[in-house]
């Protein structure tokens, strides 16, 4: 079995011969992209050099996975916000679109040829014909607390979450119906699986209380309306969560450095658990040592997958991403 089999099959709860490291987050470095002469930052809107840039990984070092889109504000662009491409890093909303939740919530339509979709889901076509029979393919998109940050002023919206509980909550679920139809539209394309990438919602962000309050209810309902397999990352320490998580839906939690690995593989009952290679310490900052020991404590840990803690760094030396796929 090839080794995107043995990862579908996981991902379907089937039984597999080895433990995969890979990632459904973003996985695109430097050294990638000057072997395809690319700037990361001309990527973005360029369908054939997006694809290129995803599969660079995979060409260089074996990893067996692709992520698109290359950034996480591509639903935040879509409802009006203003992007920054100028950086060699990852584009960041230069402003927020809205004063207030309450008018997310208001929102009536939205435009599905705004912004970069049809970029992204010709890109995942592209990927899927060159590599697609290597590689498992992720469609990222961030939660719906992650992309209400992008949108609102957060002062205020940290006022609303204590005096207008539910107009927050009427604009989450707003934001995940919307994110379920470009989660789907990225399966049309051709992506293998969706990771909900929700750094700004994870409990070990904005805690357990809201987490249950907020977060909980619309992951639930965004994982719901996703089709299977459907991973959700979260960032930070999610020790108090953990049997929030175990039942938010998803087949897989991924989550970071912080984390337990054993506490979690032991609460995580029925969901595989993906983690947890620090992305800094280890990955871009620690040599190769490092690398193969981190790996291997995951495994001792029963991870199901080693994956990074969260997205790479674009400086991370191509000599340790080599050193964390060897471990598979």
């Amino acid at each position: 079995m090839s080794r995107r089999a043995e990862i579908l099959s996981m991902l379907s709860g089937g039984k597999i011969s080895s433990m995969p490291a890979f990632s459904g987050l973003i996985h695109v470095i430097q050294e990638g992209l000057q072997s395809e002469g690319l700037l990361l930052r001309e990527a973005h809107h360029d369908a054939m050099k997006m694809a290129r840039a995803a599969a660079s990984t995979f060409k260089l070092t074996g990893m067996p996975s692709a992520t698109l889109p290359l950034d996480l504000c591509l639903p935040a662009e879509i409802l009006g916000a203003e992007l920054n491409y100028e950086s060699e890093g990852f584009p960041q909303v230069k402003k927020v679109v809205f004063e207030s939740a309450r008018e997310v919530g208001e929102l009536e339509n939205w435009d599905s040829k705004a912004g970069r979709l049809e970029t992204v889901c010709e890109a995942m076509r592209l990927v899927k014909g060159e590599i697609g029979k290597e590689v498992v393919v992720s469609g990222m998109i961030p939660g719906p607390y992650t992309l209400l940050l992008y949108l609102c002023n957060p002062k205020n919206l940290f006022v609303e979450m204590k005096k207008e509980p539910q107009a927050v909550l009427d604009a989450l679920f707003h934001l995940s119906s919307l994110l379920a139809k470009i989660g789907n539209a990225y399966r049309n394309a051709g992506a293998d699986f969706i990771t909900i990438h929700d750094m700004g919602g994870s409990p070990g962000f904005i805690g357990p209380a809201r987490y249950e309050q907020f977060v909980f209810p619309v992951e639930k309902m965004l994982i719901e309306n996703l089709p299977k397999p459907r991973v959700l990352s979260v960032c930070g320490n999610v020790g108090k969560s953990l049997g929030s998580l175990n039942q938010v839906g998803a087949e897989a939690i991924s989550v970071d450095q912080t984390v337990n690995l054993v506490e979690a593989r032991s609460a995580l009952t029925g969901v595989l658990l993906f983690g947890n290679l620090d992305p800094v310490a280890t990955l871009w900052r620690g040599d190769e040592a490092e690398v193969r020991e981190s790996v291997r404590r995951a495994k001792e840990a029963s991870v199901d997958a080693v994956w990074p803690g969260c997205d790479l760094v674009i400086e991370t030396p191509l000599q340790n991403v080599k050193t964390f796929v060897a471990q598979q």
